[in-house]
């Protein structure tokens, strides 16, 4: 068992290098299942260890297969097992029908599954389908879902929780809901993003000691985001430093009724370490917008020769917090896209953009589903279908660089796609995404490649977040409450 890794594979190409390890490299296809039953009766006995009476629910292509190890071993170790078949056992063939047949030389003979009652049993295996799922699940696999969610007990997942969409992470209808699951050869990106953090549970790792010289015929599709490797990208401040150094951060938005969007990217902006940040806002609030944080340096601007000023002065953009998208707005985006200062575009600025599309290399957009269903010109359900799939299109149609904001968020560049898992459902509130559009651009302002302060900027974000709700709860979480947990992060 490993760490989790950071590259990430499609289903597609770990059933390619699964092929590539058995037919070029002459690995035995049996062993590696062996190998995958094995590492997950460690995982089952390290995390249930007083687990005694266990159900292995097995399907008929090689999940199933990687379940009978499971039982064989459960069995060898004096567990009382059963194995509930679904689906026509004569279908299996190759490794999974050997491993079938070692286990019935157990004297462990599957029953065929039919919603037997559960109340003896401690845990549950799902060895149903892995990543053989795109779309709805049909009958009898989608009995045994219902029938392994409604059980009560704790379950255990092999590769993919029997349902979830190895690619996408999209549900489809039904999915097993596990505990733990164990994922095999390569970490899938439907395990990452989407539907998948209320499925996978616990998820942990094993390459099955597929050598190097494999894994180098397959290029990961993305690649896992985490805070710890990026601390690198903020080293410790020499201290004859001055706040010219790390640069002017201009948040342009705050209609009427809505300044506090921009109010919480500036303040953001400020606690991620920009040396100065200004806001550029409607002149009826501009004298008050600052209040409690008089080191947020405000402007009222009513027309473009104002802003025109402000932007000459700013390192960096940061349009769309509370902008709307009225004349005052159009105004305003007409200036921005002028520019050719660096810029984060968020919000109403995403909607302006998405009603006079172009491309542009010197932004970073942060959609969220909505936001990028409009840019894409597709529902927001479009988007979620496979979300990696929308944000590469974004970025395609765009440029720049492109932040998919959500549970698993993504971010594509020219140079690859990543995904950040940090971040909980107490971010689902309003301001979050402007506090995001203000730490981003701090990181920017501070000289990081747009690339590296768009994915830096997701994971402290979520880290945050993270360490915000682990205090006091996901429910209730606010956007201001980001505030120590990132001053913090920025100077670990």
């Amino acid at each position: 068992m490993t760490h989790l890794p950071h590259d990430l594979y499609t289903a597609d190409q770990c059933r390619e290098l699964d092929r590539i390890a058995i037919e070029e490299e002459g690995m035995s296809g049996s062993i590696l299942m062996e190998r995958a039953g094995e590492a997950a009766w460690r995982l089952l006995t390290r995390r249930w260890p007083e687990a005694r009476r266990i159900a292995v629910v097995c399907g008929t292509g090689n999940n199933g297969g990687d379940g009978y190890v499971v039982a064989r071993l459960a069995q060898a170790d004096g567990r009382e097992v059963r194995v509930l078949q679904v689906g026509d056992p004569d279908k299996l063939h190759g490794d999974a029908l050997a491993a079938l047949q070692r286990l019935q030389g157990m004297e462990v003979v599957p029953e065929a599954f039919a919603s037997q009652p559960i109340e003896d049993l401690d845990l549950l295996v799902d060895g149903l389908l892995g990543t053989g799922v795109q779309g709805p699940v049909n009958e009898p696999y989608a009995t045994a879902i219902d029938w392994l969610n409604a059980s009560g007990k704790p379950v255990l997942a092999l590769d993919v929780p029997s349902g979830l969409d190895a690619n996408t992470g999209q549900a489809g209808g039904r999915a097993v809901c596990a505990d733990a699951t164990l994922t095999f050869i390569g970490l899938k990106t439907g395990l990452l993003t989407g539907d998948a953090s209320d499925h996978v549970g616990e998820l942990a790792f094993t390459s099955l000691n597929l050598p190097a010289s494999v894994r180098a015929r397959v290029s990961p599709v993305a690649r896992r985001l985490d805070f710890d490797a990026f601390r690198q990208h903020l080293p410790r401040r020499a201290r004859n430093s001055h706040k010219g150094l790390f640069g002017h951060v201009l948040i342009i938005g705050g209609e009427q009724g809505m300044n506090g969007a921009a109010r919480l990217a500036g303040e953001a902006a400020l606690r991620c370490g920009a040396g100065r940040v200004s806001i550029a806002t409607r002149a009826a609030h501009a004298a008050t917008l600052n209040s409690g944080r008089p080191e947020l340096m405000c402007h009222g601007v009513e027309d473009s020769e104002a802003l025109q000023a402000l932007i000459e002065q700013a390192t960096v953009l940061a349009v769309g917090p509370g902008l709307g998208q009225g004349e005052w707005a159009r105004m305003i985006w007409q200036v921005v896209e002028a520019s050719d200062a660096p810029r984060v575009v968020d919000a109403d600025g995403l909607n302006l953009l998405a009603d006079n599309p172009q491309r542009s290399g010197q932004r970073i957009l942060t959609p969220h589903p909505g936001e990028a269903g409009r840019l894409l010109n597709q529902s927001t359900a479009g988007v979620q279908a496979d979300r990696l799939a929308a944000v590469r299109r974004l970025q395609a149609e765009y440029d720049g660089v492109v932040v998919l904001k959500g549970a698993g968020t993504l971010v594509s560049a020219d140079a690859g796609n990543s995904i950040c898992t940090a971040g909980n459902p107490g971010m689902s509130s309003a301001g979050m995404g402007d506090v995001l559009t203000g730490v981003i651009a701090a990181l920017l302002a501070q000289g990081l490649e747009p690339e590296i302060a768009a994915q830096l900027g997701v994971c402290l974000h979520g880290t945050a977040a993270d360490q915000s709700a682990r205090a006091a709860g996901e429910r209730g979480l606010l956007a201001g409450d980001l505030f120590g947990p990132l001053r913090r992060l920025v100077n670990d």
